[in-house]
């Protein structure tokens, strides 16, 4: 691509990720970042209005953008064993896409039929929304069922204590309500494709943000929501590729062919409020059904401090009995990180330093 080319398009998506923080000042911000000249900014902005990506209110000074809204598509839908996610997606979402780039197009498939079989086969729900919302910035896909609730279903399908629980269990990977139809990669996967991920249910939201601390659970803040909704937001800009995000959480076995069998663990999920992470048996708790994969990779951000207890239950019990299973940590703070290398008996040389590790 020319370079003048490539610059009007890095201008472009500069100012189309930007101009929510700064409807007001988005031409100097525009300026000072691209060391260009006021006018040609205010180019660069105008060529977007005209375009009908951006829309200006008022004169001169008072002038403020604001990114249109191109796509805002809403339908409802009735769950029935007739329902087919692949027939949601063709009529549904694929018409409102078709200029989107073949990776981040992927990228919506897999995650809304994903979401939408979700709801067909583990809901119990009678009736389905779904929501397809595109402004030049982000794309948002949005899926709502009135059933059960995802993480209901969960805690009463695999005995739990409660929805948290379940929650944590999500997190892991390899869980589904029905193991003979269905291999519980879908949200694990789907969560670390799209940009920002959130999932809704009872008293319960779980949002990922992509690369920064966003993990984030707010409970019994906010009244009680029936069913499970699900959004998924993405840039149309974005590399990313479903390839790589598989390959992120893979592992070569001896058959050469890569399987998912690596996890990440955001240990932040497994704290209830006004608690810490101090006993065996939350230890025990984190690392249920972990063994089933060869590489654990346990996040100790938004963890302050950990027990004894705990950290031996977790980086020597469990290594001696099960030394299949790989585990690194990162994340953790000083102190944190200090009780780790207390029960450590051996840091194996090839593991990767702490925070240097990152997966999606």
């Amino acid at each position: 691509m020319p370079k003048l080319a490539r610059s009007l398009a890095d201008i472009r998506k500069f100012i189309v990720n930007n101009v929510d923080e700064h409807p007001k000042d988005i031409t100097r911000v525009v300026t000072e970042h691209f060391g260009i000249a006021r006018p040609t900014a205010l180019t660069h902005v105008k060529r977007l209005v005209d375009a009908g990506e951006l829309r200006a209110t008022g004169k001169t000074k008072a002038r403020e953008y604001t990114l249109t809204t191109l796509v805002d598509q809403f339908a409802a839908l009735a769950v029935t064993p007739q329902l087919e996610e692949h027939i949601t997606w063709q009529e549904l979402v694929l018409p409102y896409l078709s200029n989107v780039e073949p990776n981040v197009r992927t990228i919506c498939q897999y995650g809304f039929t994903e979401m939408v079989n979700n709801v067909i086969s583990h809901s119990d729900a009678q009736q389905m929304t779904v929501s397809v919302v595109r402004t030049a910035a982000r794309i948002s896909i949005s899926v709502h069922d009135d059933g059960i609730g995802v993480f209901q279903k969960i805690q009463q399908s695999l005995g739990l204590k409660d929805p948290r629980h379940a929650l944590l269990e999500l997190s892991k990977g390899k869980v589904t309500t029905d193991p003979d139809e269905h291999s519980g990669e879908g949200i694990f996967f789907t969560s670390r494709m799209f940009e920002e991920f959130s999932l809704r249910s009872g008293e319960l939201f779980y949002w990922k943000k992509l690369r920064t601390d966003g993990w984030l659970i707010n409970s019994r803040s906010m009244p009680s929501f029936t069913g499970t909704i699900v959004v998924m937001e993405i840039s149309p800009d974005s590399e990313r590729t479903t390839a790589e995000v598989f390959k992120a959480f893979s592992v070569e076995e001896d058959d050469e062919i890569p399987r998912f069998s690596r996890t990440h663990v955001p240990l932040a999920l497994a704290k209830y409020p006004q608690e810490e992470l101090i006993s065996r048996s939350q230890a025990r708790r984190i690392l249920a059904r972990v063994d089933r994969f060869s590489e654990v990779l346990l996040d100790f951000q938004g963890v302050e401090i950990i027990g004894q207890g705990f950290a031996d239950e977790m980086f020597r019990v469990f290594r001696r009995a099960h030394p299949e299973t790989r585990v690194i940590w990162i994340g953790a703070v000083e102190e944190v990180e200090r009780m780790i290398r207390r029960v450590e008996d051996v840091v194996t040389e090839n593991e990767p330093a702490n925070g240097q590790r990152h997966l999606f």
